[in-house]
């Protein structure tokens, strides 16, 4: 959440800030600004959305060769200009944050007492101020920088200027994403490189602790202990028209429809090399080897995911497997076993409560560790042994759809994997798992041809208030997914319970204007199923099923079924959950909300 991006250059650099934080407003936000370098630093901040203050700076004729800006999601203080980033000290500096800094209100009182007045709620003042009493010691925005950093405690990015270093721009980083991009005789900072890509494709990610000095003549970083440190440059795949809409009318809607393609992208190494240790990078053959466990740590829809992935791992590889919200992992006593394999599953691998899982995780002595990420050389893969990256491409929409499909691929890789090493996965048995997988994105393809149908349930959910989604085994996380779907866009109460859970509770909600979806594939738990939906039936509910095309529904007085196709075994929690998918996206549409960007969320969670 949130957005920074940051210019030096001989160039006017308004253009770029604005476009740059145009291709952050994924991310989520609620205000936004930019403050430049001429004769002295101007800003122009607004609340609402970037085009508002990309006028108010047309209005103002912005211009400026150094540059900041920012897109903030309010935490302190609410949605006003007052607390919009960038934030100036004393007319000579400005500063842009993404984070929470724990100690602010310590600071904030240091500095009353130095003389500083505060105009906002934010923590992020607190850091202006400080850079600029010690720049006032210093005379050297560098020097100042690392020294207001050391006082603070918490997560930040942060991107100062100031008057009197008109070609100068210092970055910091400890705990929130933040990169520098490359250009020629010109240089950018960012807090995701879809921001700077419209200049340049060579980026430099920053350390937890780095200190970066970007001039117009090149970059400088310096480690949490001042040492100068030559970080790796690397050249970013990321398309542009990856970040584009093309036909679509939303990103979630191009991005449901974008599946087949991501699936069979994330599945081409396994088809080629099989269920191999080699997919999960150098050491994996050794650090996988002798596995007794699996703890599965990720929040939202990548949680889901690796609820999926518990019966895929038990069930294939027959190794115990626990799933676990990393924010609850990371603040209880957890048992540490040299021979569990903690896997971590982010899609932006910046999501913070992950992050700190997986730290807190090491610090018990955990070694085998692995990431399944989306993001090529984010902050959680390259602090794990192992990787797996997922080819789901550029994901804008809030709402996780391609990631969370590909996740399942690269855990049902790593299942195959485990119970290969384990012995329990023999050549005819690897290569039927194969051949199922081989042919998911067909399967995919299929479901995402029932769309028109789903249209025509949308019309039914949009006027209510509340809905109840049940699965059962595999498929109950499918559940979960398809209420935090409808939910997060449409703003539908939603809950999602295993279906025998029922009759314990649930069922005294049901009635004619609760919808109740079933996710009903042909497996061996469907006659229990169906018993469920006769107890709903029974009391007025009206049913909305997801079942297989072999599953022997048909519609009736209050039940209404689409058929998937055909079973296809362990993957079908994949098939099934397109059509969940595209029910919250209409709904969504239905109700006239925004589906890109809902309200109150973001796309990168990086604060706690």
């Amino acid at each position: 959440m949130c957005g920074i991006v940051g210019a030096v250059a001989e160039r006017d650099v308004v253009h770029f800030l604005v476009d740059g934080l145009k291709r952050l407003e994924y991310r989520g936000y609620d205000s936004a600004g930019i403050a430049v370098m001429s004769d002295s630093i101007k800003r122009v901040r607004r609340t609402g959305r970037v085009a508002e203050m990309e006028a108010a700076a047309q209005a103002e004729a912005l211009t400026g060769q150094v540059g900041i800006g920012h897109t903030r999601w309010a935490t302190h203080g609410g949605v006003t200009e007052l607390n919009a980033h960038p934030h100036i000290s004393s007319g000579e500096l400005a500063l842009v944050h993404n984070g929470i800094i724990e100690n602010h209100e310590q600071q904030r009182e240091r500095l009353r007492a130095l003389g500083y007045v505060f105009e906002s709620q934010t923590d992020t003042e607190v850091i202006g101020h400080l850079v600029h009493h010690y720049y006032a010691e210093s005379g050297n925005l560098l020097t100042a920088t690392r020294r207001a950093v050391k006082d603070l405690e918490g997560a930040y990015a942060i991107a100062v200027i100031h008057r009197n270093e008109p070609k100068r721009l210092i970055a910091a980083r400890m705990g929130c994403p933040l990169l520098v991009g490359l250009g020629e005789g010109e240089n950018f900072i960012a807090s995701d490189v879809s921001a700077v890509l419209s200049a340049t494709r060579d980026v430099i990610f920053l350390e937890e602790g780095d200190v970066a000095d970007v001039t117009l003549a090149g970059v400088q970083v310096y480690d949490a202990d001042g040492n100068t440190i030559t970080r790796p440059v690397h050249r970013s795949d990321v398309s542009l028209a990856s970040m584009e809409l093309g036909p679509y009318s939303h990103f979630m809607q191009k991005e449901i429809h974008e599946q087949p393609r991501a699936l069979a992208d994330t599945i081409e190494p396994i088809m080629g090399e099989g269920f191999s240790p080699s997919l999960f990078g150098e050491d994996a053959a050794t650090l996988l080897a002798d596995v007794h466990s699996v703890q599965i740590l990720a929040c939202g829809t990548s949680y889901y995911a690796g609820l999926i992935a518990r019966y895929w791992m038990e069930a294939v590889a027959g190794i115990p497997c626990s799933v676990e919200i990393a924010s609850e992992y990371r603040y209880r006593d957890a048992y540490a076993d040299p021979k569990q394999l903690i896997v971590t599953i982010s899609q932006s691998g910046e999501t913070l409560d992950t992050m700190e899982a997986l730290k807190y995780a090491k610090s018990l002595g955990q070694d085998k560790t692995l990431s399944i990420c989306n993001v090529q050389e984010s902050a959680i893969p390259r602090a794990s042994r192992m990787v797996f990256y997922t080819r789901a491409g550029a994901e804008i929409g809030v709402a996780s759809t391609k990631a969370f499909t590909t996740q399942l691929i690269a855990l049902f890789a790593l299942v195959g994997t485990l119970a290969k090493l384990q012995g329990r996965l023999d050549a005819t048995r690897e290569k039927a798992l194969l051949d199922d997988l081989r042919l998911l994105p067909g399967s995919v393809q299929a479901a995402l041809n029932l769309e028109p149908q789903i249209i025509a349930w949308s019309g039914l959910f949009a006027p209510k208030q509340h809905a109840l989604f049940l699965g059962r085994g595999l498929h109950y996380p499918i559940a979960l997914e398809g209420a935090l779907k409808l939910k997060e866009i449409s703003y539908i109460h939603a809950e999602a319970y295993p279906a025998g859970e029922l009759k314990h509770g649930p069922l005294a909600l049901v009635d004619a204007d609760m919808p109740v979806v079933v996710i009903a594939p042909n497996d061996s738990l469907l006659e229990k199923v169906k018993s469920n939906i006769q107890e709903v039936r029974a009391r007025g509910g009206e049913m909305f099923v997801f079942a297989d095309a072999d599953s022997h529904f048909s519609d009736s007085d209050g039940v209404h079924v689409i058929r998937t196709p055909r079973h296809v075994g362990l993957l079908s929690p994949v098939v099934h959950s397109i059509p969940v998918q595209l029910l919250a996206y209409h709904a969504a549409i239905a109700r006239g909300t925004d589906v890109d960007k809902p309200r109150n969320l973001a796309k990168s969670v990086t604060v706690e």
